[in-house]
């Protein structure tokens, strides 16, 4: 049955809003990132939580020990919820989880806004973590899992699009609020956090749950729904389902119950430690400490005593420079589909990081109190922030999602969004020891820690990370070159796990050409393209999560036709 182009965005409109309501769970994530490092510099806060320091010119301070945990204990809540993701995924599915993680928000704001006790913040903040952990780890399972292979990256990229919103608008409000002396400064922020889980829990109601979970758990018919309302061609759903059903089968039927053992075995556990790897580039960067301590390393202020970082006035140049992240973010949202290789922004990424980090700890030594010192950090912060948004924050999820394989990618992913926020929490718990003028003081030069992270994270990209951009998901293993070409036609081979099954080195994946159904696939949405003057005819049902497979498929895919033919 002839049909449109099924490829467009006009095309998959509902599926591309359901995956966009839920890419909006990080905004949260990250107003928290933009308000907690200027509400501990703000009076109203430090006259509730902090101490009197008659030696600092506004009065008051914060111990080291609070800062660290005020900040930290969120980013240790995302940690151990993003390691529960596996059975919760197994069991709840993606929808549950987030409501689960919308009403855990609410009941943490409730609690940061009514309290004057620190020991009940330090319970608000972490509960407010398991929160974002939810949030962070099922939405993107539910974006790599329902979202078209072709518009993969844009999807994940729109998720970094809310969580820089978030840190841009926390960043803003922060900057209005802090003048005021009394608790409205940062009871403000905190009623931020309450608006798009709001809107995130009742939009869950209108959109359909992944049909890969419902597959997972036999729900077959649930699942032809969900598809048919996530795919503009209804002929292509039971194709697909076919293929989602052969990769459950024939991964259970190669593995135990023993789900998370299972990561660490066979090619699983070069996929586990890639996706870990991949993920956690963005703690490698150094990011938490410049997006978490922003305000309080650069203003004089009772957390460091100092004006160390920037010139003028600090809240208004860190909504400045998150404002640039919030383009950096945008322009990467309009290129990812059709030039993100994701090698090349990581690798790039990093290395630009380290320059910057480099340059701020240098200048900083060598004169810390010179104005033009501080001119030149502003600048370069904001290249740093400019690379880091532009870079490293998609591409990292965006790999880290794609890489596991299928059975395994609630457990793997969430194990991999475990450590990476680890590694953030890591960051925020140990900063204030190196910033905070009652310990080390260091101000800027603490960026010389993080410039041989960034080169050896780059250099794990170059050696190791494969490139996979515009490969499909669906995982169903092939056997090296199958001796049958029948196996070859019917097996629904994917891309991404023939690769991984052939060993292949990271730097060949890019150019591999995929000999299983996906292939052939390919080929005949090439001839389609060509017979009807590129208006895509879909007349063999092919699954639209495929996307075109550049190299030469085509004459591979011919000779396996040819030979099944013949056979």
């Amino acid at each position: 049955m002839a049909g449109g182009n099924h490829d467009t965005m006009r095309a998959n409109w509902k599926c591309l809003a359901a995956c966009i309501l839920v890419s909006m769970s990080p905004f949260q994530y990250g107003v928290d990132f933009g308000l907690i490092g200027g509400i501990q510099a703000m009076i109203g806060f430090l006259r509730v939580f902090g101490y009197a320091d008659p030696e600092l010119p506004i009065g008051w301070n914060i111990t080291p020990g609070r800062q660290q945990l005020i900040s930290s204990l969120m980013t240790l809540g995302a940690v151990i919820a993003s390691g529960l993701a596996g059975p919760l995924a197994w069991k709840a599915g993606r929808k549950s989880c987030i409501w689960a993680a919308c009403l855990l928000c609410a009941v943490s704001d409730i609690i940061m806004m009514t309290t004057t006790s620190i020991g009940a913040l330090y319970v608000g903040r972490l509960l407010n973590g398991l929160a974002n952990g939810l949030f962070m780890t099922f939405s993107q399972l539910y974006i790599q899992e329902c979202s078209p292979a072709k518009y993969r990256g844009l999807l994940l990229s729109a998720f970094q699009v809310f969580t820089s919103v978030g840190v841009l608008i926390g960043t803003i409000v922060d900057n209005f609020t802090a003048p005021l002396s009394s608790k409205a400064s940062y009871l403000i922020p905190l009623g931020l956090i309450y608006v798009i889980p709001f809107f995130i829990a009742i939009g869950l109601f209108f959109i359909p749950e992944s049909p890969r979970w419902l597959m997972e758990k036999g729900k077959t018919e649930k699942a032809r729904k969900s598809l048919l309302w996530l795919r503009p061609s209804k002929d292509a759903v039971d194709t697909e389902l076919f293929s989602i059903q052969e990769a459950i089968d024939e991964a259970q039927a190669n593995s135990g119950k023993a789900l998370f053992f299972e990561m660490f075995r066979g090619q699983d556990l070069r996929r586990t430690m890639l996706a870990v790897g991949a993920v956690n580039t963005q703690a490698a960067s150094g990011a938490m400490f410049m997006i978490a301590y922003g305000n309080i390393t650069g203003r004089v202020n009772p957390c460091t005593g100092s004006d160390k970082i920037f010139t003028g006035k600090p809240f208004e140049n860190s909504v400045a420079l998150t404002t640039v992240g919030v383009v950096a973010i945008v322009v990467n949202t309009c290129i990812i589909t059709r030039f993100g290789r994701r090698r090349v922004m990581l690798i790039t990424g990093l290395i630009l990081c380290a320059i910057t980090m480099l340059i701020i700890a240098a200048v900083d030594t060598a004169a810390p109190k010179a104005e033009s010192t501080k001119k030149l950090i502003v600048g370069i912060s904001v290249v740093y922030i400019a690379g880091y948004n532009g870079m490293i924050s998609s591409y990292a999820w965006v790999s880290g999602g794609e890489l596991p394989s299928q059975r395994l990618r609630s457990y793997t992913f969430g194990l991999a969004a475990s450590v990476g926020f680890f590694g953030a929490w890591l960051a925020t718990f140990t900063a204030p020891y190196f910033i905070n003028p009652a310990a080390l003081n260091w101000g800027p030069k603490y960026g010389y820690i993080w410039v041989p992270s960034c080169l050896m994270a780059a250099a794990f990209v170059y050696f190791y990370l494969p490139e996979v951009k515009g490969r499909t998901l669906e995982e169903v293993s092939s056997q090296s070159v199958q001796s049958s070409v029948k196996r070859v036609l019917t097996s629904a081979t994917i891309q991404i796990d023939e690769m991984f099954t052939q060993r292949l080195p990271a730097r060949k994946f890019r150019h591999y050409v995929c000999t299983g159904r996906a292939a052939l696939e390919s080929m005949k949405r090439g001839d389609n393209v060509s017979e009807n003057s590129e208006k895509h005819e879909h007349k063999d049902g092919t699954v639209e999560t495929i996307e075109r497979v550049y190299g030469d498929e085509r004459g591979v895919a011919v000779v396996v036709e040819t030979a099944m033919n013949v056979a």
